[in-house]
């Protein structure tokens, strides 16, 4: 008989431990939950940046995106000046901020859906979530007003934001690198083979093996 509260307590003690390491897991889950969701929606810390620099083809006017200090439209030509951007990228998530490399200004969205270009681009209403459609072109709708997308007409005008949707072609870009541009995280990412490389290659297995 005396087995079996030794038993009981065991058991207890058992459950106990498992409950206190459920409530500990849980708890870095809720916390790593918070830090991701304040990270993005703050995104200004400097030290997480990702910059990437490409031009963002329209499909709609069969040109490139250019930041003309406040002006911005959709006729830029093929590695032009003002069509080179500068696209910083948040660690978590896809929200970005982009940049005219010889204008310096930020593609924004003002609060009645004009896109402008502005010199400070720190605001919210200059950053931009990228959403990844099936047909290979990609999105981009305001981190500040939601359903609101950064949109091109024909005529390569902005598009106010309460008149676009994801599905409209206006709204569809694609990410290219201009002629002749070697982006440097790219360059060393490929290695060319040529009959020289695989003579050398073979030389220096034949060393090895003598």
């Amino acid at each position: 008989m005396s087995l079996l509260p030794s038993r009981f307590i065991y058991l207890c003690l058992h459950f106990l431990v498992l409950y206190f390491q459920l409530q500990e897991s849980q708890q870095i889950s809720a916390d790593f939950r918070i830090y991701i969701e304040n990270h993005t929606r703050n995104p200004d810390d400097l030290s997480r940046k990702q910059v990437r620099i490409y031009q963002l083809y329209s499909r709609t006017t069969g040109k490139h995106v250019q930041i003309m200090g406040k002006k911005v439209n959709a006729n830029g030509d093929d590695g032009g000046k003002y069509a080179l951007l500068v696209v910083e990228t948040e660690t978590f998530g896809s929200h970005i901020r982009i940049k005219g490399k010889e204008s310096e200004h930020y593609i924004c969205m003002t609060e009645k859906g004009k896109i402008v270009g502005r010199p400070d681009g720190r605001k919210h209403e200059c950053v931009f979530v990228e959403e990844f459609l099936e047909n290979n072109y990609t999105a981009l709708v305001s981190a500040k007003y939601k359903g609101w997308y950064l949109g091109f007409n024909r005529k390569g005008r902005p598009k106010k934001g309460p008149q676009t949707t994801q599905k409209q072609q206006e709204a569809h870009f694609m990410k290219r690198q201009p002629k002749g541009w070697v982006d440097p995280l790219e360059e060393f990412r490929f290695t060319t083979v040529t009959k020289r490389t695989r003579r050398a290659r073979r030389l220096k297995s034949n060393g090895k093996r003598n």
